[in-house]
Protein backbone atom coordinates (compact mmCIF):
# COMPACT_ATOMS: atom_id res chain seq x y z
CA UNK A 1 0.00 0.00 0.00
CA UNK A 2 1.28 3.48 -0.72
CA UNK A 3 2.00 5.43 1.98
CA UNK A 4 -0.90 7.91 2.68
CA UNK A 5 -0.36 11.27 4.40
CA UNK A 6 2.10 14.45 3.43
CA UNK A 7 5.64 15.26 4.04
CA UNK A 8 8.50 17.79 3.56
CA UNK A 9 12.46 18.10 2.85
CA UNK A 10 14.74 21.29 3.07
CA UNK A 11 18.08 21.43 3.73
CA UNK A 12 20.95 24.53 4.58
CA UNK A 13 24.15 25.22 4.66
CA UNK A 14 24.24 27.30 7.80
CA UNK A 15 25.67 29.79 8.79
CA UNK A 16 29.40 28.48 9.35
CA UNK A 17 30.13 25.75 6.87
CA UNK A 18 31.19 26.40 3.24
CA UNK A 19 29.24 23.58 1.40
CA UNK A 20 26.50 21.21 2.37
CA UNK A 21 27.42 17.67 3.32
CA UNK A 22 23.97 17.05 4.24
CA UNK A 23 21.59 15.31 2.09
CA UNK A 24 17.80 14.61 2.85
CA UNK A 25 14.72 12.48 0.72
CA UNK A 26 11.06 12.64 1.26
CA UNK A 27 9.57 10.11 -1.19
CA UNK A 28 6.34 7.94 -2.03
CA UNK A 29 7.31 5.14 1.40
CA UNK A 30 10.89 6.03 1.92
CA UNK A 31 12.33 9.47 3.79
CA UNK A 32 15.94 9.41 4.76
CA UNK A 33 18.21 12.17 6.34
CA UNK A 34 22.30 11.22 5.86
CA UNK A 35 25.34 13.75 7.12
CA UNK A 36 28.50 13.29 5.29
CA UNK A 37 32.06 14.19 6.46
CA UNK A 38 35.27 13.95 5.51
CA UNK A 39 36.53 17.10 3.88
CA UNK A 40 35.29 19.74 0.94
CA UNK A 41 33.97 16.83 -1.44
CA UNK A 42 33.84 13.75 0.32
CA UNK A 43 30.76 14.55 2.85
CA UNK A 44 28.51 15.79 -0.07
CA UNK A 45 29.82 12.45 -2.29
CA UNK A 46 29.11 10.27 0.58
CA UNK A 47 25.67 11.81 1.52
CA UNK A 48 25.10 11.78 -2.35
CA UNK A 49 25.79 7.77 -2.53
CA UNK A 50 23.80 6.85 0.50
CA UNK A 51 20.73 8.49 -1.21
CA UNK A 52 21.36 7.14 -4.69
CA UNK A 53 21.55 3.87 -2.85
CA UNK A 54 18.55 3.80 -0.05
CA UNK A 55 16.08 5.57 -2.89
CA UNK A 56 16.00 2.18 -4.80
CA UNK A 57 13.61 0.73 -1.66
CA UNK A 58 10.89 3.76 -2.52
CA UNK A 59 8.37 1.35 -3.03
CA UNK A 60 5.93 -0.69 -1.56
CA UNK A 61 6.29 -3.98 0.34
CA UNK A 62 4.69 -6.70 1.11
CA UNK A 63 5.80 -7.13 4.24
CA UNK A 64 7.43 -4.87 7.09
CA UNK A 65 9.91 -8.00 7.36
CA UNK A 66 11.09 -7.92 3.85
CA UNK A 67 11.37 -4.10 3.84
CA UNK A 68 13.63 -4.40 7.10
CA UNK A 69 15.80 -7.10 5.24
CA UNK A 70 15.94 -4.88 2.24
CA UNK A 71 16.66 -1.37 4.03
CA UNK A 72 19.64 -3.27 6.33
CA UNK A 73 21.42 -4.45 2.79
CA UNK A 74 21.36 -0.91 0.97
CA UNK A 75 22.53 0.64 4.03
CA UNK A 76 25.12 -1.91 3.76
CA UNK A 77 25.59 -1.71 0.19
CA UNK A 78 26.10 2.16 0.88
CA UNK A 79 29.28 1.03 2.99
CA UNK A 80 30.28 -0.65 -0.14
CA UNK A 81 29.68 2.18 -2.47
CA UNK A 82 31.75 4.69 -0.46
CA UNK A 83 34.67 1.72 -0.53
CA UNK A 84 34.31 1.07 -4.26
CA UNK A 85 34.58 5.03 -4.73
CA UNK A 86 37.29 5.88 -2.41
CA UNK A 87 39.50 3.23 -4.60
CA UNK A 88 38.60 4.80 -7.87
CA UNK A 89 39.23 8.61 -5.93
CA UNK A 90 41.81 8.25 -3.32
CA UNK A 91 41.30 11.72 -2.82
CA UNK A 92 38.09 11.12 -0.63
CA UNK A 93 40.07 8.74 1.59
CA UNK A 94 38.19 9.03 4.69
CA UNK A 95 34.56 9.94 4.11
CA UNK A 96 31.44 8.93 5.65
CA UNK A 97 27.95 9.66 6.40
CA UNK A 98 25.07 8.84 8.85
CA UNK A 99 21.98 7.39 7.82
CA UNK A 100 18.71 7.85 9.00
CA UNK A 101 15.88 6.15 7.10
CA UNK A 102 12.11 5.44 7.54
CA UNK A 103 10.24 3.22 5.30
CA UNK A 104 6.25 2.81 5.37
CA UNK A 105 4.98 -0.18 4.96
CA UNK A 106 0.98 -0.36 5.88
CA UNK A 107 0.32 0.45 9.33
CA UNK A 108 4.51 0.49 10.49
CA UNK A 109 7.41 2.25 10.42
CA UNK A 110 10.74 0.07 9.32
CA UNK A 111 13.55 2.29 10.65
CA UNK A 112 17.30 1.96 9.86
CA UNK A 113 19.94 3.73 11.66
CA UNK A 114 23.76 4.39 11.67
CA UNK A 115 25.29 7.69 13.33
CA UNK A 116 23.81 10.57 15.35
CA UNK A 117 21.85 11.89 13.06
CA UNK A 118 18.04 11.64 14.56
CA UNK A 119 14.43 10.29 14.17
CA UNK A 120 11.85 11.45 16.25
CA UNK A 121 7.86 10.92 16.90
CA UNK A 122 5.74 13.33 17.77
CA UNK A 123 2.32 11.66 19.20
CA UNK A 124 -0.59 12.45 21.49
CA UNK A 125 0.92 15.93 22.19
CA UNK A 126 5.04 14.11 23.23
CA UNK A 127 8.11 13.66 21.28
CA UNK A 128 9.97 10.89 21.65
CA UNK A 129 13.26 10.35 20.39
CA UNK A 130 13.20 6.79 18.20
CA UNK A 131 16.58 6.40 17.61
CA UNK A 132 20.08 6.62 19.64
CA UNK A 133 23.51 8.00 18.87
CA UNK A 134 26.23 5.86 17.97
CA UNK A 135 28.63 8.78 19.72
CA UNK A 136 30.97 8.28 22.48
CA UNK A 137 29.58 10.84 24.48
CA UNK A 138 25.86 8.99 24.30
CA UNK A 139 27.98 6.10 25.85
CA UNK A 140 29.05 8.24 28.50
CA UNK A 141 25.78 8.76 29.21
CA UNK A 142 24.25 5.35 29.02
CA UNK A 143 26.69 4.24 31.23
CA UNK A 144 25.22 6.99 33.67
CA UNK A 145 28.65 8.78 33.93
CA UNK A 146 27.21 11.76 32.49
CA UNK A 147 24.42 13.82 32.47
CA UNK A 148 21.79 14.33 28.82
CA UNK A 149 22.67 17.81 29.51
CA UNK A 150 26.21 17.54 30.27
CA UNK A 151 26.21 15.46 26.83
CA UNK A 152 24.78 18.81 24.47
CA UNK A 153 28.20 20.58 25.89
CA UNK A 154 30.53 17.79 25.93
CA UNK A 155 33.52 19.02 23.64
CA UNK A 156 33.85 15.43 22.17
CA UNK A 157 29.84 15.23 21.59
CA UNK A 158 30.60 14.96 17.62
CA UNK A 159 32.52 11.86 17.63
CA UNK A 160 31.35 9.39 15.93
CA UNK A 161 31.62 4.84 17.08
CA UNK A 162 29.87 3.94 14.27
CA UNK A 163 29.36 5.68 10.68
CA UNK A 164 28.83 4.28 7.46
CA UNK A 165 32.78 4.99 6.15
CA UNK A 166 35.64 3.64 3.45
CA UNK A 167 36.91 1.72 6.55
CA UNK A 168 34.25 -0.85 7.49
CA UNK A 169 32.42 -2.87 4.63
CA UNK A 170 29.97 -4.43 6.96
CA UNK A 171 28.88 -1.34 9.43
CA UNK A 172 26.81 -2.50 12.21
CA UNK A 173 23.37 -0.79 11.63
CA UNK A 174 20.16 -0.16 13.84
CA UNK A 175 16.98 -1.74 12.33
CA UNK A 176 13.37 -2.22 14.13
CA UNK A 177 9.47 -1.57 13.50
CA UNK A 178 7.09 0.52 15.01
CA UNK A 179 3.37 0.31 14.51
CA UNK A 180 2.31 3.95 13.52
CA UNK A 181 -1.26 5.46 13.44
CA UNK A 182 -3.08 8.48 12.26
CA UNK A 183 -1.98 11.58 13.55
CA UNK A 184 1.77 10.51 14.00
CA UNK A 185 4.59 12.96 12.95
CA UNK A 186 8.22 11.83 12.25
CA UNK A 187 10.72 14.56 12.61
CA UNK A 188 14.31 12.51 10.67
CA UNK A 189 17.35 15.25 11.43
CA UNK A 190 20.81 16.01 11.05
CA UNK A 191 22.63 17.01 14.14
CA UNK A 192 22.64 20.56 12.85
CA UNK A 193 19.45 20.73 14.44
CA UNK A 194 18.95 18.44 17.29
CA UNK A 195 22.44 19.85 18.04
CA UNK A 196 21.57 23.71 18.45
CA UNK A 197 17.77 23.29 19.27
CA UNK A 198 16.86 21.81 22.34
CA UNK A 199 13.92 19.06 22.16
CA UNK A 200 11.55 21.46 24.01
CA UNK A 201 11.39 24.29 21.17
CA UNK A 202 11.13 21.18 18.78
CA UNK A 203 8.53 20.06 20.24
CA UNK A 204 6.95 23.31 20.19
CA UNK A 205 7.03 23.55 16.35
CA UNK A 206 5.61 19.97 15.53
CA UNK A 207 3.15 20.54 18.15
CA UNK A 208 1.96 24.13 16.16
CA UNK A 209 -0.28 22.22 13.63
CA UNK A 210 1.30 23.29 10.60
CA UNK A 211 2.08 22.07 7.33
CA UNK A 212 4.87 19.63 6.98
CA UNK A 213 6.84 22.05 4.80
CA UNK A 214 6.02 25.23 7.16
CA UNK A 215 6.89 23.22 10.27
CA UNK A 216 10.30 22.30 8.19
CA UNK A 217 10.93 26.16 7.84
CA UNK A 218 10.50 26.89 11.63
CA UNK A 219 12.71 24.43 12.90
CA UNK A 220 15.58 25.43 10.17
CA UNK A 221 14.56 29.65 11.22
CA UNK A 222 15.52 28.18 14.86
CA UNK A 223 18.22 26.52 14.10
CA UNK A 224 19.73 29.60 12.15
CA UNK A 225 19.41 32.23 15.36
CA UNK A 226 20.74 29.71 17.59
CA UNK A 227 23.97 30.24 15.17
CA UNK A 228 23.33 27.28 12.84
CA UNK A 229 27.34 25.76 13.56
CA UNK A 230 26.55 22.98 10.90
CA UNK A 231 24.23 21.77 8.25
CA UNK A 232 20.89 21.60 8.91
CA UNK A 233 18.84 19.15 7.40
CA UNK A 234 15.00 18.28 8.00
CA UNK A 235 12.41 15.52 7.07
CA UNK A 236 9.02 15.93 8.39
CA UNK A 237 6.34 12.93 7.39
CA UNK A 238 2.85 13.42 8.73
CA UNK A 239 0.89 10.16 8.82
CA UNK A 240 -2.68 11.02 7.40
CA UNK A 241 -4.03 14.38 8.16
CA UNK A 242 -5.80 17.57 6.27
CA UNK A 243 -2.65 18.94 4.80
CA UNK A 244 -2.38 17.69 0.72
CA UNK A 245 -0.63 14.25 -0.23
CA UNK A 246 2.44 13.05 -1.62
CA UNK A 247 2.47 14.09 -5.59
CA UNK A 248 4.53 11.21 -6.55
CA UNK A 249 7.69 13.37 -7.35
CA UNK A 250 10.19 12.53 -4.54
CA UNK A 251 12.04 15.90 -2.90
CA UNK A 252 15.96 15.54 -2.74
CA UNK A 253 17.64 18.28 -0.93
CA UNK A 254 21.51 18.97 0.14
CA UNK A 255 24.24 17.42 -2.13
CA UNK A 256 22.56 14.70 -3.20
CA UNK A 257 19.78 17.08 -5.08
CA UNK A 258 22.92 17.43 -7.43
CA UNK A 259 25.44 14.77 -7.12
CA UNK A 260 26.85 15.41 -10.81
CA UNK A 261 27.95 19.26 -9.43
CA UNK A 262 29.93 17.66 -7.06
CA UNK A 263 33.67 18.53 -7.74
CA UNK A 264 36.12 16.21 -6.23
CA UNK A 265 39.57 18.27 -5.59
CA UNK A 266 42.27 16.96 -6.99
CA UNK A 267 45.08 15.13 -4.43
CA UNK A 268 48.11 17.39 -3.62
CA UNK A 269 51.25 15.98 -3.46
CA UNK A 270 52.90 15.68 -0.07
CA UNK A 271 49.98 16.47 2.01
CA UNK A 272 48.65 13.34 4.22
CA UNK A 273 46.28 12.67 7.65
CA UNK A 274 46.95 10.68 10.71
CA UNK A 275 44.54 7.74 9.05
CA UNK A 276 44.76 8.59 5.38
CA UNK A 277 48.35 9.34 3.64
CA UNK A 278 46.50 10.49 0.72
CA UNK A 279 43.46 12.07 1.93
CA UNK A 280 42.47 15.41 0.76
CA UNK A 281 41.95 17.74 3.77
CA UNK A 282 40.16 20.51 2.11
CA UNK A 283 37.77 21.56 4.96
CA UNK A 284 37.99 20.26 8.96
CA UNK A 285 35.79 17.61 9.29
CA UNK A 286 32.94 17.75 12.03
CA UNK A 287 32.81 13.74 12.65
CA UNK A 288 34.89 10.97 12.73
CA UNK A 289 35.47 7.41 14.18
CA UNK A 290 38.58 7.46 16.27
CA UNK A 291 41.18 4.96 16.96
CA UNK A 292 41.30 2.98 19.88
CA UNK A 293 44.20 3.94 21.46
CA UNK A 294 42.24 7.89 20.93
CA UNK A 295 39.57 6.03 22.47
CA UNK A 296 41.42 4.96 25.69
CA UNK A 297 42.64 8.82 25.70
CA UNK A 298 38.88 10.27 25.54
CA UNK A 299 38.31 7.52 28.50
CA UNK A 300 41.11 8.62 30.58
CA UNK A 301 39.65 12.33 29.89
CA UNK A 302 36.69 11.55 31.10
CA UNK A 303 37.46 9.75 34.19
CA UNK A 304 39.35 13.02 34.96
CA UNK A 305 36.23 15.59 34.46
CA UNK A 306 34.34 12.77 36.51
CA UNK A 307 36.73 13.29 38.83
CA UNK A 308 36.99 17.28 39.33
CA UNK A 309 33.33 17.14 39.03
CA UNK A 310 33.21 14.88 42.16
CA UNK A 311 36.05 17.16 44.18
CA UNK A 312 34.09 20.26 43.04
CA UNK A 313 30.42 18.64 44.41
CA UNK A 314 32.49 17.49 47.93
CA UNK A 315 33.79 21.33 47.89
CA UNK A 316 30.84 22.79 47.26
CA UNK A 317 29.38 20.18 50.03
CA UNK A 318 31.84 21.36 52.48
CA UNK A 319 31.28 25.11 51.75
CA UNK A 320 27.62 24.74 52.73
CA UNK A 321 27.98 22.61 55.60
CA UNK A 322 30.41 24.94 56.97
CA UNK A 323 28.53 27.93 56.23
CA UNK A 324 25.06 26.10 57.72
CA UNK A 325 27.63 25.31 60.89
CA UNK A 326 28.42 28.81 61.05
CA UNK A 327 24.92 29.78 60.85
CA UNK A 328 23.87 26.94 63.61
CA UNK A 329 26.92 28.41 65.98
CA UNK A 330 25.84 31.83 65.38
CA UNK A 331 22.26 31.76 66.52
CA UNK A 332 23.13 29.22 69.60
CA UNK A 333 25.65 32.06 70.68
CA UNK A 334 22.91 34.63 70.14
CA UNK A 335 20.21 31.83 72.54
CA UNK A 336 23.44 32.23 75.44
CA UNK A 337 22.68 36.11 75.97
CA UNK A 338 18.59 35.22 76.44
CA UNK A 339 17.83 34.78 80.06
CA UNK A 340 14.62 33.71 81.71
CA UNK A 341 13.36 32.48 85.24
CA UNK A 342 11.23 29.36 85.52
CA UNK A 343 10.56 26.35 87.51
CA UNK A 344 13.20 23.14 87.90
CA UNK A 345 11.03 20.42 89.94
CA UNK A 346 10.36 22.21 93.19
CA UNK A 347 12.10 25.47 92.83
CA UNK A 348 13.04 28.70 91.51
CA UNK A 349 15.47 28.76 88.80
CA UNK A 350 17.38 31.32 86.18
CA UNK A 351 18.24 29.61 82.76
CA UNK A 352 20.32 30.89 80.14
CA UNK A 353 18.92 30.58 76.63
CA UNK A 354 15.82 30.92 75.53
CA UNK A 355 12.44 28.33 76.13
CA UNK A 356 12.64 26.63 72.83
CA UNK A 357 14.46 23.78 71.58
CA UNK A 358 15.17 22.04 68.14
CA UNK A 359 13.63 18.62 68.27
CA UNK A 360 15.52 16.87 71.51
CA UNK A 361 18.07 19.34 72.07
CA UNK A 362 17.38 22.09 74.44
CA UNK A 363 18.32 25.51 73.59
CA UNK A 364 18.60 26.48 77.89
CA UNK A 365 20.55 25.28 80.66
CA UNK A 366 20.27 26.20 84.11
CA UNK A 367 22.65 28.66 85.30
CA UNK A 368 21.26 29.21 89.19
CA UNK A 369 19.04 27.96 91.44
CA UNK A 370 17.72 30.61 93.68
CA UNK A 371 16.49 27.58 96.43
CA UNK A 372 13.48 29.35 96.39
CA UNK A 373 10.36 26.83 96.79
CA UNK A 374 7.48 27.14 94.50
CA UNK A 375 5.12 25.91 97.48
CA UNK A 376 6.28 29.09 99.04
CA UNK A 377 5.02 31.48 96.75
CA UNK A 378 1.40 32.81 96.00
CA UNK A 379 -0.86 30.94 93.14
CA UNK A 380 0.23 33.89 90.96
CA UNK A 381 3.48 33.51 90.99
CA UNK A 382 3.93 29.93 90.93
CA UNK A 383 1.77 29.55 87.97
CA UNK A 384 4.16 32.42 86.20
CA UNK A 385 7.22 30.62 87.10
CA UNK A 386 5.91 27.70 86.22
CA UNK A 387 4.89 29.20 82.37
CA UNK A 388 8.79 30.83 82.48
CA UNK A 389 9.03 34.60 83.00
CA UNK A 390 11.34 36.17 80.14
CA UNK A 391 14.00 38.51 81.23
CA UNK A 392 15.88 41.25 79.15
CA UNK A 393 19.29 40.37 80.45
CA UNK A 394 20.84 38.54 83.65
CA UNK A 395 20.20 41.36 85.55
CA UNK A 396 16.77 41.67 84.73
CA UNK A 397 16.65 38.06 85.37
CA UNK A 398 18.18 38.55 89.04
CA UNK A 399 15.26 41.25 89.70
CA UNK A 400 12.25 38.78 88.77
CA UNK A 401 13.84 37.04 91.62
CA UNK A 402 14.51 39.56 94.35
CA UNK A 403 10.95 40.42 93.34
CA UNK A 404 10.02 36.93 94.14
CA UNK A 405 12.11 36.17 97.28
CA UNK A 406 10.70 39.49 98.73
CA UNK A 407 6.91 38.13 97.87
CA UNK A 408 8.11 34.32 99.90
CA UNK A 409 5.58 33.35 102.42
CA UNK A 410 3.51 36.34 102.05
Amino acid sequence: MVFQGSSAALSHTGKVRSNNQDSGYAGSNLFVVADGMGGHAGGDVASSLAIARIAQLDRPFASTVDAERALQQAVTDTAGDIIDTVRVRPALAGMGTTVSALLMVDDYAVIAHIGDSRIYLFRDGAMTQITTDHTFVQRLVDSGRITPEEARYHPRRSVLMRVLGDMDPDPEIDTFIMPTRPGDRWLLCSDGLSGVVDDAHTQKALAAGQAPARTADLLLKQALDAGAPDNVTVVIVDIGGHHPVFSGTPTIVGSASNPTGVVVPAARPGRSSWLHPGRQAANEPTHFEPAPEFLEELIEEDRRRARRRRIGWLVGLLLVLAALAGAAFAGYSWTQTRYYVGADDDSVVIYQGVQQGIGPISLSSVYEDTDIALADLSPFDRQSVESTISARSLADAQLIVDRLRQAEGQ
